[in-house]
């Protein structure tokens, strides 16, 4: 689906609640249209923040949210382009989890190591362990 649009509206939430730190809470809807099916879906998403409506506007709150998922959904897509994650059907107990959090954690390492392409240091990577755990330990690709 493409064609997302967010509308967000604020309403003051001074003294809503008693909450720590709550400065404002907010409503987020979404509307995607199909370009294909000309089918449009509507979502509703609520958040909380600490920002108080002087740093964090409407308009402040959405860039965040759009920045936030932009990150998000870089790291699934690279996580899944390089690892299948996708593919993976880990379901008993905390599996998918643990290992979602190890492919993370492989994908930053060889990002710290300076590689680019993920794709093509995990080749080299799969070829040979020791040269793989040699570069992880001295973050130098070279």
């Amino acid at each position: 689906m493409t064609g997302t649009t967010d509308d967000h509206r604020q309403q003051r939430t001074e003294g809503y609640s008693d909450w720590p730190g709550l400065e404002q809470v907010f409503r987020l809807e979404r509307r995607r249209v199909d370009n294909q099916s000309s089918q449009e879906e509507c979502e509703t998403v609520y958040g909380l923040t600490s920002l108080t409506s002087a740093n964090a506007s409407p308009a402040r709150l959405l860039e965040l949210i759009r920045g936030y998922w932009g990150i998000e959904n870089g790291l699934h897509h690279r996580r899944d382009l390089t690892f299948q994650a996708d593919r993976t059907r880990q379901t008993r107990g905390h599996a998918g989890r643990v290992m979602a959090t190890l492919k993370n954690l492989v994908i930053g390492l060889l990002r710290h190591a300076g590689y680019t392409n993920l794709a093509a240091a995990k080749r080299q990577c799969d070829a040979d362990l020791t040269l793989a755990l040699i570069r992880m330990a001295t973050s130098s690709p070279t």
